[in-house]
């Protein structure tokens, strides 16, 4: 390859420069997707991991397998990426080269540096490996334009180093890809015009996107890109599990028993709140054994009540996957909620990855049983923690023999571990028995000796305002306390903080008066200790109609209807004048206040009696008659 001159180098850097903003956001909606046919379908063969959205607007989308993402068969998305992907088709094809290859074979253990490459043969060859070197820069580029097809050897390797990322690499061809068995590909791959055949046991970093063609895979191991803008993964909200968070094992109503040969070691409580619990040996718990229901008991069941009642029924998932029989088989899931729809089975191994941000959170909503296979294993790659793990259960809950499981199980109904299952994390059903058979579990962080003990976080309504009030005892370096508020009972706003007592002793009672915006708003209290560790106790949630005080008043006078309203939330409204076969005369916007509010409507020439419709966020306040 010749030397480029000083002068060709600097307009090299120059476009490099421009393209890096360009390119960062070149494919825009489709980078959404990590498999996408404009037109053509999408057909998988085989087990195969995908993480991305997966979809087509003309053609049928049959994978088979659950996906990291969400399908999109013609629809707004995928309506949208299809002309977000021709739109980046467009430009990438029409960017200047850098480099013209003489020959049409990359890799054989070459090296290249960043740019924008043209084959203008009939068919381009990825033989070997190839290595694309950044040389430092994490926003170089590379991009290949090839005139006719692409095809990869089998084994071939794309190998990124020195800051090389595969979200700025592009393949784009004017013809079909054929990407050959075990071949480990890194980049977009955009096929115009032409169809993508992907071999057996492919792993793609990137993306498999073609404008008009039929996309087919076996075995496919594909993930979208990090970098270029891609956001961080954090998942959900993390729920607060109040004093349950110190049980390992937890039944609000049903016995908690053990039996088993070999011996069942528990680090955490373990309890009942109606039922009794036997067959554990001291000795082998590192933690209180709550043999009847006690006060620990049922604060533990008003917690796990709560947390079923405020957090997982108002989570709304991000993704569901649609084949909840067939859950596991090496399916790979990043910080997301997740819904599956029916009873579901641990095949195999489910790992979960936190993209390297070890606070991300996962939550796993099954409506239905849920079972593992023996020898069932949950993974935590890239920072995942089972402290940030929830699997939340409609139905029983059976961990089979041997199985390695992860996270804080919630169960409506009975929950059973087989003989030789390991348990990091919690075991809780809110109606159920829970047994164990030499089982090992061990408790995840959260519990802690706290410098205050928790007595009850209780609200009380007078007219508009909430009447927030807590008590503690045995307050020992207590700072002060944080109320927060929601309105979805997921993203929590902080409201006010509150000074602790002096009072080191008995019982400390606070309080504190808000004005509740909503009809239903959530609330969360926390206490800070004078080191600056935080501990959440619970949420609560109040419900008023703050509309039930609402009055209209109507006055009719020589030009106007004067229309007076009290007892009402803030809010903006519509309020509607009609005649009596329903035509509307007069239509305006109002903004409701909790004070006296005073609006006036545009009295009609003709005598007779006429329809008067006040509505604020989609519920009738009121609907009367007025005589002219």
């Amino acid at each position: 390859m010749k030397k480029n001159s000083p002068i060709l180098l600097t307009g090299l850097v120059l476009l490099l420069i421009n393209s890096a903003t360009v390119a960062q956001t070149v494919l825009q909606s489709a980078d959404n997707f990590v498999v996408f046919s404009s037109t053509g379908a999408v057909h998988n063969t085989g087990n195969s991991h995908l993480t991305g959205d997966v979809g087509a607007i003309n053609g049928a989308v049959s994978v088979g397998i659950n996906i990291d993402g969400t399908m999109h068969v013609d629809d707004g998305a995928a309506t949208t990426a299809a002309a977000d992907l021709l739109a980046a088709y467009n430009y990438l094809s029409t960017l200047t080269p850098n480099f013209l290859p003489a020959s049409p074979i990359l890799g054989n253990s070459t090296t290249l540096p960043a740019g924008v490459y043209r084959i203008n043969v009939a068919a381009g060859f990825i033989n070997g490996d190839l290595t694309l070197d950044a040389q430092g820069d994490p926003n170089a580029r590379f991009i290949f334009q090839i005139m006719g097809t692409l095809n990869t050897s089998a084994n071939s390797r794309v190998m990124l180093i020195n800051g090389a990322v595969a979200c700025n690499v592009f393949w784009i061809t004017e013809g079909a890809i054929d990407i050959g068995a075990n071949t480990i590909m890194k980049g977009n791959v955009i096929a115009d015009n032409a169809a993508i055949l992907v071999g057996a046991d492919v792993n793609l970093e990137g993306r498999a996107l073609s404008t008009t063609g039929a996309i087919s895979f076996t075995g496919l191991t594909a993930t979208m890109p990090l970098g270029c803008l891609v956001p961080v993964l954090t998942g959900p909200a993390q729920p607060v599990l109040g004093s349950v968070i110190c049980y390992s094992l937890f039944s609000s109503n049903g016995n908690v028993t053990n039996s088993g040969v070999d011996p069942t070691t528990v680090s955490g409580d373990i309890g009942t709140n109606l039922g009794v619990t036997a067959g554990y040996n001291p000795s082998n718990v590192n933690g209180t054994i709550h043999l009847v229901p006690d006060a620990s008991t049922g604060t533990a069941k008003d917690d796990l009540l709560n947390l079923d009642n405020n957090y997982f029924s108002t989570l709304i998932p991000d993704i569901q996957l649609l084949y909840p029989a067939a859950f596991g088989n090496g399916l790979v899931l990043t910080p997301h909620t997740y819904y599956l729809n029916g009873a579901t089975s641990l095949l195999g191994t489910v790992t979960l990855n936190a993209q390297n941000n070890p606070d991300a959170v996962f939550v796993i909503k099954i409506d239905g049983p849920f079972s593992t296979t023996a020898s069932a294993r949950v993974l935590l790659i890239n920072g995942a923690q089972a402290k940030n793990v929830f699997w939340k259960v409609s139905g029983a809950a059976t961990i089979s023999t041997l199985s390695e499981f992860k996270g804080t199980l919630i169960s409506n109904a009975a929950v059973a571990f087989a003989a030789g299952a390991l348990l990091e994390g919690r075991a809780l059903t809110t109606n159920g028995a829970l047994t164990t058979n030499s089982l090992t579990a061990t408790l995840t962080a959260g519990c802690a000796t706290l410098p205050v003990s928790w007595l009850y976080f209780k609200a009380k309504t007078n007219h508009s305002n909430v009447v927030l009030e807590w008590a503690t005892s045995n307050e020992v370096n207590n700072n002060f306390f944080t109320i927060e508020r929601s309105e979805d009972g997921v993203k929590f706003d902080v409201l006010t903080t509150v000074n602790a007592t002096t009072k080191p002793t008995g019982e400390n009672k606070y309080s504190f008066t808000t004005n509740q915006p909503s009809n239903l708003n959530y609330y969360r209290l926390s206490q800070t200790d004078l080191n600056g560790e935080k501990d959440y106790f619970r949420v609560i949630s109040v419900k008023m109609d703050l509309n039930s005080g609402f009055k209209v008043v109507q006055f009719v006078d020589e030009t106007n209807i004067a229309v007076y309203i009290t007892g009402v939330k803030t809010s903006v409204a519509t309020m509607e004048l009609l005649n009596m076969n329903g035509q509307k005369l007069s239509t305006q916007k109002i903004d409701l206040t909790a004070e006296n509010n005073t609006f006036n409507i545009a009295k009609p020439t003709q005598k007779g009696v006429y329809l008067l419709y006040i509505e604020s966020e989609g519920k009738k306040l009121y609907a009367g008659k007025v005589i002219i």
